[in-house]
């Protein structure tokens, strides 16, 4: 499931980083203790996630260290090609696209500004919710196993257009197509 993604995005994509690891009142006693002063958001302890968005409803997504410039951009360069117009907040881990060959467009949400002039990202904030909405469904996964969820969400949103049986399809032809390249 992993494997079957676009090699590269063009276009008109949206870039954006979330974080998943539950809310702060389901958390265990022993974390609550051991993160007295846990913070929201970026400079939490929770896991980060970095994800582009084509506009064409096609989405990929990995796990990253932090949400840096150092981690972030190279994604972007590796993902997107060269000329793409790239929407994205105003984090700064996303400055300098612009040098790099993209059109860069921000959205200001520090001004509860979430699209102006057509300019958004709220199909990947949808990518989101759609994710932390079948995460919270499972009631908690361990950690080490995250990738193999986050790698099965991004195919099942990427394939919603299918009904099961052609899912099902897909995936068998996936399956042999591993099989015999293995």
């Amino acid at each position: 499931m992993t494997q079957d993604v676009p090699n590269v995005f063009e276009g008109t994509v949206e870039v954006d980083e979330t974080y998943l690891g539950g809310q702060w009142k389901n958390k265990r006693l022993s974390v609550k203790r051991s993160h007295p002063k846990a913070k929201r958001g970026r400079g939490t302890n929770k896991q980060a996630v970095f994800g582009i968005l084509c506009r064409n409803g096609k989405v990929w997504a990995e796990l990253i260290d932090n949400a840096e410039a150092k981690q972030l951009q190279p994604r972007i360069l590796k993902q997107v090609k060269k000329g793409s117009v790239v929407f994205s907040d105003t984090w700064r881990g996303y400055t300098g696209i612009a040098a790099k060959g993209y059109v860069h467009r921000l959205v200001k949400h520090s001004k509860d500004n979430f699209v102006t002039n057509g300019n958004h990202i709220n199909g990947l904030e949808g990518f989101w919710g759609y994710l932390k909405r079948k995460l919270a469904a499972k009631g908690g996964i361990r950690q080490y196993r995250l990738h193999l969820y986050l790698g099965e969400y991004v195919w099942r949103y990427n394939h919603r257009h299918l009904n099961l049986k052609e899912q099902k399809n897909h995936l068998m032809k996936l399956l042999n197509k591993y099989i015999r390249s293995g």
